[in-house]
This record gives C-alpha cells, sequence and structure tokens, in this order.
C-alpha cells in the first residue's frame, strides 16, 4: 500500500513538472516573439537562453549563437557553439564560427570555416573573406586564386562594406577584390610597386570613393619615393 501511494505521489509529481516546464516553454515562445516585434536584442538572448534551457535545440543554439555575433559578442557567440570544425554542423552555426573568429583576431582558425562554408555554397563574397584572410596568413598563392575567382564573378549588384572610417561606406566588390589584388602583388614583389598601384588604380577607377584603397597607394607611393631617394643618394 505504502509502495503504491509512493508511486503515484511520484506520477503526480512528475505530471507537475511537465506541466510547469510545458506552461514557461509557452512562456518565453511568447516572450521571445515579443522581443523580436520590439528590436530587444538583450530581450531575445534571455529568451532564447530559457529556451535553451528548458527545451534543448541546436537549432535554437546556433540562432542564440547568430544573435549573439550581430550584436558583436563574438566570444558569447563561441561558448555558445565552440569553436572546433563539425561536419554535421548547419550552414548557419560555420557561419558564426568564421565571422566571430575573425572578428576575434584569430585568421587561421576563421579560414577553415570559411573555407567550409565555400565548399558548401560557392560564393564570391566568401572568396573575399578567404583571399583577406589567406594574406594576413602569408598565403599569397592562395589569396591569388580567390581573387581571380572574385573579379570573374563579382557582379555589379554586389557590394562589400568597410569600416575604417567614422563613417562606413560600401564599394562594388569587384573594386575590394583588385585592392586585393594589389596588396598580393606588393607582398609577392615588395620592389616592383607599380604593379600593385596598377591593381589599385583599377578598384579606383571602379569606386573613386575607396577610402582604403587610397590609403593604400598613398602608401605605396610614399614607399617608391623613399626608395628612389635612397637610390638617388646612393648614386651620388
Amino acid at each position: 500500500m505504502k509502495k503504491t501511494v509512493l508511486l503515484l505521489l511520484l506520477l503526480v509529481g512528475f505530471s507537475g513538472i511537465s506541466q510547469t516546464n510545458d506552461a514557461l516553454v509557452k512562456h518565453y515562445k511568447a516572450y521571445y516573439n515579443e522581443m523580436r516585434m520590439q528590436g530587444d536584442v538583450t530581450g531575445v538572448i534571455s529568451a532564447l537562453t530559457h529556451l535553451n534551457v528548458l527545451n534543448p535545440s541546436k537549432q535554437r543554439r546556433d540562432t542564440l549563437a547568430f544573435v549573439y555575433m550581430n550584436n558583436g559578442q563574438h566570444m558569447q557567440a563561441l561558448n555558445t557553439i565552440g569553436v572546433d570544425k563539425n561536419a554535421d554542423d548547419s550552414d548557419l552555426a560555420v557561419q558564426v564560427k568564421a565571422f566571430s573568429l575573425k572578428s576575434l583576431n584569430q585568421p587561421k582558425r576563421a579560414l577553415e570555416h570559411f573555407e567550409e562554408l565555400n565548399t558548401r555554397k560557392p560564393s564570391p563574397y566568401l572568396a573575399y573573406e578567404m583571399a583577406d584572410l589567406k594574406i594576413q596568413t602569408g598565403d599569397m598563392d592562395g589569396a591569388s586564386t580567390n581573387i581571380e575567382y572574385g573579379i570573374a564573378n563579382a557582379t555589379d549588384e554586389m557590394k562589400y562594406a568597410f569600416y575604417e572610417r567614422q563613417q562606413p561606406y560600401e564599394v562594388p566588390l569587384k573594386a575590394a577584390f583588385y585592392h586585393l589584388k594589389g596588396l598580393v602583388s606588393f607582398n609577392k614583389d615588395k620592389e616592383n610597386i607599380d604593379a600593385a598601384i596598377v591593381s589599385i588604380d583599377e578598384a579606383l577607377k571602379i569606386a573613386p570613393n575607396f577610402n582604403l584603397a587610397s590609403l593604400s597607394k598613398q602608401a605605396l607611393e610614399s614607399r617608391k619615393a623613399q626608395a628612389n631617394s635612397t637610390t638617388e643618394g646612393e648614386e651620388n
């Protein structure tokens, strides 16, 4: 008799917990939708975190990491989904890992995730990210391959945003590739500055407002003038 009563109490208890859990899930789903409608990122993060605790879901976890990333909280994004490359990662998870690692100045680790994304669905945008990271890691030949692909496949409608000025601006993606081509040319042969300037001039021809390309050209011209001055001094 005591065992029967205890069993009934346990069943009632589990039923109560289940109902409470279902009610909380329903509450936080409604809360999540409300926070999304209001554009409250902190509220969205809170709602998704509670939902992941109450009813864990890989899709929901990836979404939470994506929200963190979009909010500039890259470490939190990676803490949510990890940094390792996994074949069963969703495209969203791979994207979060790639861009968050890039933002945290981890080019080598970011690159493997960008390459995974590009394997799944190649695009000029991914080619640009890979070329940029390969320049940072010293792989100029690899960067050249991505750049040539990008120049051949980038359309006039494709734009890329830059943030080195106080006011962000966009340029055609093809111009951004020509700027990288100039940087690769210089890194491959630092004596042939003119070849690098030719590519950067092509970028400025497409996008005269391309501030970063203008700065690169100024730096190259200054280096060239300094080299010429040194040569003339040695001759005298």
